[in-house]
C-alpha cells in the first residue's frame, strides 16, 4: 500500500513543550495543532480510513515561500533569479518538521509512527507553502 497526498500551508515544525503548571505541557507554536489537523485530515482522505501497520517509508518535501531576494526585479519581478537557491537551509529544522508530520500520520494513516524504518526529509525554496508526503509499506 502506498499513500500519497499534499498538505497546503506553511510547514509548522513540532518545537519544544513549555510547563504551565501542575505537570501541563502545553506545545510552544500555536500553529502546530492545526497544522497536524491538517496533515490528518490529508492523510484520512488518502488512506480510505485504513491504517498501515507493517514498517513503511515515508517521503517527505517541505516546501517555503521565497524571500523576495530570490527574485529579480523590475518588469520580470516574479521570475527567480538564475543563482538563487533550490534547498531552504534556513529555520524551522528539518527534524522537528519531520516530528510534527508523522504525529499528524499517527493513529490516521499509521498504526504508530514507531513503524516508520525509512525516512527521506527535504527542504525546499517554493511557492505555494506545502508539504508533499508519500508513505510506503515495506
Amino acid at each position: 500500500m502506498t499513500i500519497s497526498f499534499t498538505v497546503h500551508g506553511l510547514p509548522v515544525a513540532q518545537g519544544s513543550k513549555r510547563h504551565v503548571g501542575n505537570g501541563v505541557m502545553v506545545e510552544s507554536s500555536k500553529n502546530l495543532k492545526p497544522w497536524r489537523a491538517a496533515i490528518a485530515a490529508e492523510a484520512a482522505a488518502q488512506a480510505g480510513g485504513e491504517r498501515i501497520h507493517g514498517p513503511v517509508k515515508v517521503e517527505a518535501a517541505f516546501f517555503f515561500p521565497r524571500p523576495k531576494a530570490h527574485y529579480v526585479t523590475g518588469k520580470n519581478s516574479k521570475a527567480v533569479k538564475h543563482l538563487a537557491p533550490i534547498y531552504c537551509s534556513k529555520r524551522p529544522d528539518i527534524d522537528k518538521l519531520a516530528r510534527a508530520l508523522l504525529d499528524g500520520l499517527a493513529g490516521v494513516a499509521l498504526a504508530d509512527d514507531a513503524q516508520v524504518c525509512v525516512l527521506l526529509a527535504r527542504k525546499f525554496w517554493g511557492e505555494p507553502a506545502r508539504a508533499e508526503v508519500a508513505i510506503e509499506e515495506l
